[in-house]
């Protein structure tokens, strides 16, 4: 079981709406729209993804990590780094 299996609906259907603004975009570039316009609409999909990353990451924590830190040893310790690399990849995104 997922730690996101509780909010798998609403995580799909914030990803169904990304998908559809990045097919808006597509579709606005094809139609020569204003460029700030476009960007506008990326920044938008940016940040729609961002709230899907954070909403896994905080259902990994509470799941995931806290699950294999109370199992402890190896087990937990990489879990908490794995954790810890995907906070980096996300703050240097």
């Amino acid at each position: 079981m997922n730690g996101y299996d509780a909010n798998k609906d609403d995580l799909q259907k914030r990803l169904r709406r990304v998908e559809g603004q990045v097919r808006g975009i597509a579709r606005m570039v094809d139609e020569d729209k204003y460029c700030i316009d476009i960007l506008t609409q990326v920044s938008a999909a940016t940040k729609a993804l961002e709230t899907v990353a954070l909403s896994l990451l905080s259902d990994h924590l509470s799941h995931c990590v806290a699950e294999a830190s109370a199992e402890g040893g190896q087990v937990a310790a990489d879990k908490i780094r794995e954790a810890n690399d995907a906070i980096a990849r996300l703050v240097r995104s």
